[in-house]
């Protein structure tokens, strides 16, 4: 199980320590909102450039954006491995799919809890990652909608069908704890986005996301 933590659970007044703390991590999950698409307003190119320099680890931006087609080069710039997308908010996603491979960008493709599989089976191939929501997108610290588990496991089979090197990887965002992510992990899902589960650990965040493996490796 690779574990990305959501920066936005972490303590904005001091983010480099934050980036600092979860150096065993795979990833960092930036939840960008645009107060549109979803009602919550977060952070856009300039900070995640200065973040950039924090660490080496891989940058997906979950860009929660209206206007995703004509802002996109902007976290390319600002240094993101991977662009996710959500596809409730998007007009042309072949052409900005496209369009992001060209920059040699991965691209990711969200999912909200009531999106239908079936909006991915033109393009899934395409796809380095779907991100499927376990919360309806906008605030972190949401408890984890149940019937997302059975829609974890029927991606699961319709990607295993795939050629094995178009397979994207499945990620899983939200409500994500100690308690649930074992059968999140069964269910077929390669990786998960937590944020209060790492940044809100009492015990720390590297041994937070020590404790996430190991559950998943049981």
């Amino acid at each position: 199980m690779l574990i990305a933590p959501s920066i936005l659970a972490a303590d904005f007044s001091n983010l480099g320590a934050a980036l600092a703390a979860i150096g065993n991590a795979d990833e960092v999950h930036l939840d960008v909102m645009d107060g549109h698409f979803v009602p919550n307003l977060t952070f856009g190119p300039p900070l995640i450039a200065s973040l950039r320099k924090h660490t080496e680890l891989p940058f997906d931006a979950h860009l929660m954006v209206t206007n995703a087609e004509t802002c996109f080069q902007d976290y390319i710039r600002a240094g993101v491995t991977r662009l996710t997308f959500h596809v409730e908010a998007v007009s042309h996603l072949d052409s900005l799919i496209h369009a992001t491979k060209s920059a040699g960008i991965e691209v990711g493709i969200a999912l909200n809890p009531t999106t239908p599989l079936t909006v991915l089976e033109q393009v899934l191939p395409m796809l380095d990652l779907v991100l499927l929501m376990s919360v309806n997108p906008g605030f972190g610290g949401q408890k984890f909608i149940p019937y997302v588990m059975d829609k974890i496991a029927r991606l699961r089979r319709i990607i295993d069908d795939l050629d094995a090197a178009t397979r994207p990887r499945i990620s899983v965002d939200g409500g994500v704890t100690a308690a649930n992510i074992a059968e999140i992990s069964r269910a077929g899902a390669d990786m998960v986005v937590a944020g209060s589960a790492v940044f809100g650990a009492p015990e720390g965040c590297s041994h937070a996301i020590r404790h996430l493996k190991q559950l998943c490796a049981a």
